[in-house]
């Protein structure tokens, strides 16, 4: 038997071959292959590590079950194969007790670590910060977004807000981005998003921030978050709300403090101001106008 002084030798080896191989890897290659990552730049918020984490890791603990069971799979179907000249059932096995406790145990203790790590991350990830630099409403629609930038009035007089519609896909089935309802985010500051619905049930998902969260009536969600990387994103709705559901697109745009300001000056100079709400039941409601909703690009 190998001492353990040539064991510790025979594995330095490929420890540093490991750490090599890794060290090699690209930004996205060490996240999984999960978008969200750029090589040399901060992830996507400081929420998407903790997400990349938890499923890289799984995976790796996963596979490292899989790679076990498969050989002592391939093992009994060799070790215990028909002989040449064997008939009959070989002799059976009843009662092995320390098995018995092994594969009991041993799945017992992956599920509940399992469920612990999920815990912990989805705890932290769930947060709710108690005075956000930036809290913003998103309301979904069939089948467009609206977003209100709220402000400190506690009736919303002096919100902003946007109005979208449904993407428009053109003969070719391309879709002009700069149409798509557009969500702008401050970097590095502490954001709130209230999720809220006016119809059926949808999700709100900003694929690069790897998180997503459904929109429910009568039930308001939230998520909090800091927005790290300037630069744009896509998001959609990640639940099937209707016919035109695969156009329901908006756009994310991280930008710096003061392009941010901007943006909400020039809502403001353009008119959208107040509770987005009461505008929105305004245009519905009076003859001659209309809420700027998917059904427009239908016509």
């Amino acid at each position: 038997m190998p001492s353990k002084r040539r064991l510790r030798w025979a594995a330095l080896p490929l420890g540093v071959a490991a750490a090599v191989a890794l060290a090699g890897c690209t930004a996205t290659e060490l996240n999984g292959y999960l978008p969200g990552f750029v090589e040399g730049e901060p992830a996507a918020t400081n929420q998407t590590e903790r997400v990349s984490s938890l499923w890289v890791n799984s995976w790796i603990v996963l596979l490292a079950v899989g790679v076990i069971t498969w050989g002592l799979m391939a093992w009994a179907a060799i070790a215990y194969r028909r002989r040449k000249g064997q008939t009959g059932l070989p002799v059976q096995m009843r009662y092995n007790m320390p098995i018995e406790i092994f594969y009991t145990v041993v799945p017992l203790i992956l599920v509940l670590g399992m469920f612990f790590f999920t815990a912990r991350d989805q705890s932290e990830i769930e947060a709710k910060w108690d005075d956000p630099d930036v809290e913003i409403t998103a309301i979904a629609k069939q089948w467009a977004w609206d977003f209100q930038y709220d402000g400190e009035e506690e009736d919303n007089s002096d919100a902003v807000w946007t109005m979208g519609i449904q993407a428009q896909p053109a003969a070719d089935g391309t879709i002009d981005q700069s149409q798509l309802p557009t969500l702008v985010l401050p970097v590095d500051q502490k954001v709130t998003i209230d999720l809220q619905s006016r119809d059926v049930i949808h999700s709100f998902w900003i694929i690069d921030f790897l998180y997503k969260k459904d929109m429910y009536i009568g039930k308001d969600n939230s998520w909090s978050f800091i927005p790290t990387r300037v630069g744009e994103y896509a998001g959609k709705c990640a639940e099937l709300c209707g016919e035109y559901h695969s156009m329901m697109l908006f756009n994310v745009k991280v930008v710096e403090q003061d392009e941010y300001d901007a943006y909400l000056q020039s809502l403001e100079e353009e008119g959208n101001t107040g509770d987005i709400t009461d505008a929105y039941d305004r245009l519905s409601n009076y003859p001659g106008t209309t809420a700027p909703t998917s059904e427009e690009g239908e016509e």
